[in-house]
């Protein structure tokens, strides 16, 4: 089997990129063994907006104007509903705060991003009384069902195998990429917190964060908006919302924890005072990086491996703009933005 290209991983790195190469009539095959989950359980937001900070998200229009015609197109190619647009409200917990924000919203940058109106908050189950700022161009994305869907769709054309990838298998030569009963021009590893594993990029700075998010069940809670308070509470459908997220630097095991649980229904029961009841809790792995910018490059050594990696908590949004980064690079010459080149490390 011959190939232009053989992706490691199928998380929104992977998707993003193989999106890249359907778009460019490029033949690949993807590996992936379902050891990674940081993108079957994230929120999948995308928000063009730092919260905590009131500033705009690096590259944000350029990201959404890639990322949202992108999951349309998926959309339709899939048959599946993937993109929830849903207002996010940001609680305010002070007067200063709502100041904060005001001065935020009349910045050129935000502006057609942070709505200049207060909305006073009459849910008798959230305590807001300084009520709320709305961020606009915002939603969610449903990143289950999309790989989960993506793989149908490759295993439908033959162009998935769910092996774990044998870097020992791995030949490398000037012009092409042998592996087993593939021959391939390059190979891209997206493999989120694998990369750990892999031997040619392992001492990438790469920061594990592992995140835990809740799934609960409110009947009398019935909000059409994400609010950000603390934690996000993200509307499902049903009287379900999620609540998230945790961030854990030292244990990197997959299995939720008590701890977790605890701390986000502490901070939950701080902004809500409904009955609930939570009927789920699950945990993946985050491939962060310290500069909160994406590793994306090409081997020092081996011209035709590349990774695509690092895109943090943000995925929905960054994923397809580095892919397309990534693809311009070795398809077309053009240079990295030096932000997300691994060659800055």
């Amino acid at each position: 089997m011959q190939v232009d290209y053989i992706i490691v991983g199928i998380g929104l790195a992977g998707i993003s990129f193989c999106e890249q190469l359907k778009a460019h009539n490029k033949t690949f095959v993807v590996f992936d063994n379902a050891s990674q989950q940081s993108s079957t359980v994230a929120g999948g937001l995308y928000n063009p907006v730092v919260l905590k900070r009131f500033t705009p998200v690096w590259k944000c229009k350029e990201q959404l104007d890639l990322a949202l015609p992108m999951y349309a197109n998926l959309e339709a190619e899939l048959g599946v509903k993937l993109d929830y647009k849903i207002p996010v409200y940001r609680k305010f917990a002070s007067l200063e705060e709502q100041n904060d924000w005001f001065t935020a919203s009349d910045k050129q940058i935000l502006s057609e991003y942070l709505s200049p109106k207060i909305i006073k908050n009459d849910n008798k189950s959230i305590d807001a009384p300084y009520g709320y700022g709305e961020v606009l161009e915002t939603g969610r994305i449903d990143v289950k069902t999309l790989i989960e869907a993506y793989k149908s769709y490759l295993l439908s054309h033959g162009l998935f195998v769910e092996s774990v990838f044998e870097y020992d298998d791995l030949k490398i030569e000037a012009d092409t990429i042998p592996y087993k009963n593939i021959i391939a021009k390059h190979i891209v590893f997206a493999e989120g917190f694998g990369v750990k594993q892999n031997p040619f990029f392992k001492d990438l700075p790469l920061v594990p964060a592992k995140g835990e998010l809740l799934t609960i069940y409110a009947p009398d809670l019935k909000i059409d908006y994400v609010l950000k308070a603390g934690v996000f509470l993200i509307p499902l459908g049903d009287d379900l919302y999620i609540v998230g997220a945790t961030y854990e630097w030292k244990d990197l095991s997959s299995k939720v924890t008590d701890l977790a649980k605890e701390e986000l229904l502490t901070k939950l029961e701080k902004l809500i005072n409904c009955e609930f009841e939570v009927v789920n809790q699950v945990s993946g792995i985050r491939p962060t990086v310290k500069d909160r910018r994406p590793l994306v490059g090409q081997h020092e050594k081996y011209k035709n491996m590349f990774v695509l990696n690092g895109l943090g908590t943000r995925g929905v949004m960054i994923g397809p703009y580095v892919a397309q980064q990534l693809y311009d690079f070795i398809e077309k010459g053009m240079p990295l933005e030096k932000e997300i080149d691994i060659a800055r490390f």
